[in-house]
């Protein structure tokens, strides 16, 4: 690993989360291993303590009834039959000479407040003998005499060293794994990272094919890569969608502007009379409203996708809406020799903009009506969420079906009417506006729209 990696990898976010949380793992552990100090060490010393009282009470009462000489020679008889025992035993007269016992001073060490003692003694079991530490508690006798009664620790003091051991060795490990699982945390994130950061190098330079990988293990970051990427493939669409329309634009927009500057040239003409110049002025004025239609329309689909008319959403009737559709192109359709059906019998209440449906279902219509030959027959219906427009015409072909949403975008057979070929992409940008879905099918013949609106 170089040190710009080291370095970038000590920066990440992720390495300090797993140093956090290291620290917390090494608290947790330390914690825990000092409860079980306290559960055994301090088990063990409190039973030890109150052993050791209770020793002290017994040889109370007996020296209460026998005396030094009977004291004396309980202690005597207890270290003759265990001469190798840990209880630790010594009695002295008034100036401190030892009487009897297996300790050989009385300790030069001042007890703590509850009167205990800590002091070196020598392991009697040992060969070399060792020192190690024993613990006692001294009372006075009648007659200045002292006894002190203790016990060695010495297993104490090797559980006490054993979970010192694995307190200290514990918090090493954890604090080792911790370390280790922070460095491969950070490893995976940042490598996952720098491939999201090297896809948006490559993309920023131009080139909008790239994708962010998906490893497949449906975590975050692959949800996010999933989003991101469909993300891209949205802009990609975009950008080709605008250098679509830009060609198209500069295609289908040449022969109505050298129309319109065909005509105009023509008014030069001195040997016009007012009608011929009249009639010329007004074929001008079409053709500009149509260019100014074709621009309105673009700009209407660009506000849509764009999602600017979402405050507009309100409760909309789909039959309502679907009924004064027909009542619009009814006669129109009748008047070419074309049947015209109606259903609205299962129509629904949806949310969205009345008025941009509206416009989008008229569009579908009217391209049934202009696209369908007599004798033919066209009808639109509401089902729950659904708009359904179909028609007996010539249809689109199945390859041709996601060609037609495209701006600008005319079939052949379709050159010869009029029109700008924006009608089928204001209809996608309502019905994407509303979360919806757009579907062609065949009508055997003709062509069958759904509206998926709710």
């Amino acid at each position: 690993m170089s040190f710009a990696m080291a370095m970038r990898l000590l920066r990440s976010s992720t390495f300090r989360l797993a140093l956090i949380y290291m620290v917390v793992f090494a608290v947790s552990v330390t914690v825990l291993l000092g409860f079980l100090w306290q559960a055994t060490v301090g088990t063990l010393v409190e039973q030890m303590d109150e052993t050791i009282r209770a020793d002290i009470k017994g040889l109370n009462e007996q020296y209460a009834a026998g005396g030094a000489a009977g004291i004396a020679r309980i202690i005597t008889g207890r270290l003759r039959r265990d001469p190798g025992g840990r209880t630790v035993y010594l009695l002295t007269d008034p100036i401190g000479r030892p009487l009897v016992g297996n300790v050989s001073s009385w300790p030069d060490i001042q007890p703590d407040d509850e009167g205990w003692m800590t002091f070196a003694l020598v392991d009697r079991q040992s060969p070399e003998g060792s020192p190690h530490l024993a613990r006692a508690m001294a009372f006075a006798l009648d007659g200045g005499l002292r006894l002190l009664v203790g016990r060695e620790v010495h297993e104490l003091e090797q559980t006490r060293r054993s979970i010192k051991d694995a307190l200290v060795w514990g918090v090493l490990i954890t604090l080792a794994l911790a370390l280790a699982g922070g460095i491969a945390l950070s490893r995976g994130t940042t490598r996952r990272i720098e491939a999201i950061n090297q896809t948006s190098r490559e993309i920023m330079t131009g080139d909008l094919a790239q994708r962010i990988p998906v490893r497949g293990s449906g975590d975050d970051f692959d949800q996010l890569a999933g989003n991101l990427n469909d993300m891209l493939d949205r802009i990609q669409t975009l950008m080709e969608g605008l250098r679509h329309v830009s060609d198209n634009i500069a295609h289908d927009l040449r022969t109505p502007l050298a129309r319109l500057r065909s005509r105009l040239e023509g008014l030069e003409d001195g040997d016009l009379d007012n009608d011929e110049r009249g009639r010329r002025v007004a074929d001008a004025i079409g053709e500009a409203d149509g260019l100014i239609a074709v621009f309105n329309a673009l700009m209407r689909i660009a506000r849509i996708e764009a999602g600017g008319r979402r405050e507009s959403f309100g409760a909309v009737d789909l039959g309502g809406l679907v009924r004064d559709v027909a009542e619009l192109y009814e006669p129109l359709a009748q008047d070419g020799g074309l049947g015209f059906s109606l259903d609205v019998s299962a129509a629904a209440e949806i949310t969205g903009d009345r008025d941009l449906i509206f416009q989008a279902v008229t569009n579908l219509v009217d391209n049934a009506v202009k696209y369908t030959p007599t004798p033919g027959a066209i009808g639109i219906a509401a089902r729950h969420g659904d708009v359904i427009v179909w028609d007996t015409g010539p249809g689109i072909p199945e390859e041709s079906r996601e060609a037609v949403f495209e701006r600008f975008r005319r079939l052949d057979a379709s050159r010869s009417e009029p029109g700008s070929g924006l009608g089928l992409a204001l209809v996608r940008a309502v019905v994407r506006l509303h979360g919806g879905e757009i579907r062609l099918d065949d009508n055997h013949p003709g062509l069958r729209v759904t509206l998926s609106l709710a």
